[in-house]
Parts: C-alpha cells; structure tokens; sequence
C-alpha cells in the first residue's frame, strides 16, 4: 500500500513539473508577429547555432550549470545582473564596493562631466564625479609632465579613481594635436589614413595614439567612429571611415584591439548609426530609414567593435523612426534594449553631450539626465555638473529613478574600473 501511494506521489509530482516547464516555455516564446521588428540577435544566433555549424550541444551543459549555480551560492549579486559580460569576473567587488557607497556617491559615479578650468579637483571631490572629459582648453599652456600631474591627482590616491576621457578621434575632432609641447604631429582622421595605407595606416597610427594617451593619464578615448556616411555634404561624412559596412567593421575591430591593449578604452558610436543625417549640435535629427538598413549596413561595424571588447558605447541623439519616432536615441529605452538584448553589448553605455541643441529642444520641460538614466545609459556626458547632480538627487529621493536601476549601472562603472585597474 505504501508502495504505491508513493508511486502515485511521484506520478503527481512529475505531471506539475512537466506543466511548470511547458508553461514556462510558452511565457518565454513569442511569435513572430509580437515582435516589432526583426530580432539583430536571433540572426546572428541563427549562423551560429549548433544545428548551422553540425555541432551538438554538450551533454555536459546541465552539469555545468550545477556546478556554477553551486558556485553563485555566495555570490552577493543579483541573479538578473550577472550577463557573463566583459566587467562580469568584477562584479563581486564592484557590487560590495558599491553597497558601502552613499546615494550621494553613487550618483556622481554616472557624471562623465566637461571638465573646468578651475577648481576641478574640489568640484570632482563635491560631485564624487565619475569621469572628467577633457577638451583643448585643459590641455593648453601644459606640457607632457604638467598633463600627467594634472591626471595623477584624479586617478591616484582616491577612494575611487576618475575616468579621464578625450576625443581623439583625428581629423576634425582632436584635443590634444596643434598643441606641440604634447604631440609635435597632427593626427588625421581614419578616412585621410585609409586613403594613405588602408587598415594597415590606421593600426599604425591607433598604437601611437594610444601609446600617447595611457602616457598622459587619459584612460579613455571617445573614439571610433562607426558611423556609415555616404554623402559627402553630410555632418558626419568627414569624420566617419567613408568605406563599406564591411571595411568599417574592421576598422572598428582593430582599433579597439590596439587601443585597449594599450590601456585605453574605445567608445564606439554614435549608436545605432548617424547615416547622413544633420547636426544634433544644433538641432534635432530625424532618420526615417528602415530598420532593415540598420540590421544590413549600421550595426555591422558596432557588433565587430562588441565582439572585439569594446568598453563603451555612445548613443547619439538622433530620432530613428524605425526604433523610436517619438524619443531621441539617447533618450529611448528601445534603442537601449536592442544595443543590449539585440547586439548583445554588457559594457558601459553613455549618452552624447546632453549640452547638444537636439537635447536642449527637446527636454525643455524636463531633465535630460534624468532621462537618460530612465532610458538605461549607465553614465551621461554634460558640462552643467550641479544641475545634472541635483535633478538625479531629487529624482532618486522621490523614486522616479529606482535605486536598483542607479546600483546596477554603478556596479558596471566599478567594475570597469577594477578591469582597468584603476581600482584594486
């Protein structure tokens, strides 16, 4: 009798599980006519699926997976945060790091400011500011010793050391070359090498660039462009490679190779392509094209970039229709998931200066950091540090922005850090 009441148990127990499991694979698959557009990711595992390739899956997968769900046993950090991203074997020490933090603290962490003339060391110290961005005027008057004391003060001896970024893009957007004390050449742009010598140029002259930077102090570079621009009166056209989706993409990829194995970071943008569209510095760019083009032509040269490495992705502050017609990129929580869930990116996300003309008509009744944090960027670029500071406090205080999501994007900004060895 107790043999088979206990039978009769197991049988039970076996059908809810099969129910549990069937249920949860139909929560989990949408069909094809919910999804809004067509999926960047499924493609790509398409190509490379076990079945495309003739591979099989590993019998030894469950296990694996018993294994490392042993090990997480202990591991502080929320279940949903831990992507096996590329900051992922930081984000124990980032995430106890960051829980002995103030909401004060934690909030100047997403600050990648313009950096002042004068009092930028008691205004990082006040703001316990993230990152500084550095222009022409903070390199100027100073030579090669005066640079790296002037970085030295903000990435040693801290509690938590600054990110110190620069534009060198080459071309048109340079900061530190026409200042001979610094650089006694002038970096050209990747378009200008390219006609030279090809990628071969541009490999060569990323490593002296980046050699020069980690010199000086400036751990991360506000370059490469990935932008595809084929029309030559176009804003973008000057400073973007000028060749094919394909060409761009090993651009890409090199570069980012080079510069972060010289201790520079790579910001790829401007997410999720510029195209030929205008200048946002003045105005608010609408791009009507197809969401196919993206998947074809733009996201090709920001994948290579993901797939080789790259820290950080910049988000421009274009209105593309075809992901969002209403909100800027930058701005947009459905350009922020398809940079994370379609192309897979786990690095760091910042938005485009929030000072552009495009953000400043368009966020007149509102604050344009706030919304950028509500949209996923983990750090936002501006210049009015005590405004941008004050609209987060207040919006974190009142739970407009909720303290998990503030957390979560602090937890990646310390764990980049502890990659670069900025902090130990």
């Amino acid at each position: 009798m107790r043999k088979k009441t206990i039978t009769s148990l197991f049988a039970v127990l076996l059908l809810s599980f099969t129910t549990a499991v069937s249920g949860c694979t139909m929560r989990h698959h949408k069909s094809a006519k919910d999804d809004p557009m067509p999926s960047y990711s499924s493609e790509i595992s398409q190509q490379n699926s076990p079945g495309a390739s003739g591979g099989k899956v590993s019998s030894d997968t469950s296990v694996q997976s018993a294994q490392q769900s042993e090990e997480d046993d202990d591991n502080p950090v929320p279940t949903a945060w831990r992507d096996n991203g590329i900051f992922s074997p930081y984000y124990e020490k980032a995430y106890l790091k960051m829980k002995e933090m103030s909401t004060e603290e934690k909030i100047g962490q997403v600050l990648l400011a313009r950096c002042p003339e004068e009092n930028y060391y008691e205004t990082a110290e006040e703001y316990h500011l993230g990152g500084y961005m550095l222009f022409y005027n903070n390199y100027e008057g100073k030579n090669k010793d005066d640079v790296i004391r002037f970085t030295r003060t903000l990435t040693e001896n801290r509690d938590i050391p600054m990110i110190i970024a620069s534009d060198e893009e080459g071309g048109l957007v340079n900061r530190i070359t026409g200042i001979t004390e610094l650089e006694n050449r002038e970096f050209l742009s990747p378009r200008e090498l390219f006609d030279q010598g090809g990628l071969d140029a541009i490999k060569e002259d990323a490593v002296e660039k980046s050699l020069l930077l980690n010199d000086l102090g400036i751990n991360t570079n506000l370059a490469p462009v990935c932008d595809i621009c084929t029309g030559e009166d176009k804003f973008m056209y000057e400073r973007s490679l000028g060749q094919s989706a394909t060409v761009t993409s090993a651009f890409v990829s090199d570069f980012t190779h080079v510069s972060q194995s010289n201790g520079v970071s790579v910001t790829l943008k401007h997410f999720p392509g510029y195209g030929n569209n205008a200048d946002t510095h003045t105005g608010i760019a609408i791009d009507k094209r197809p969401y196919e083009t993206f998947l074809s032509t733009d996201f090709l040269p920001f994948k290579a970039g993901i797939d080789s490495g790259a820290h950080v992705v910049m988000v421009s502050h274009n209105i593309v229709e075809c992901m969002d017609k209403d909100q800027p990129a930058s701005l947009s929580p459905e350009v922020h998931r398809i940079l994370r869930e379609e192309l897979g990116f786990t690095g760091i996300v910042i938005t485009d200066d929030l000072e552009m003309g495009a953000i400043k008509k368009y966020s007149a009744n509102d604050s344009a950091a706030v919304e950028a944090l509500l949209a996923g960027n983990d750090m936002i670029c501006m210049t009015n540090i005590e405004d941008s500071y004050q609209d987060i406090f207040s919006a974190v205080s009142s739970g407009r922005i909720e303290m998990d999501d503030l957390e979560h994007s602090v937890m990646r900004i310390l764990a980049w850090k502890y990659a670069k060895g900025l902090l130990t």
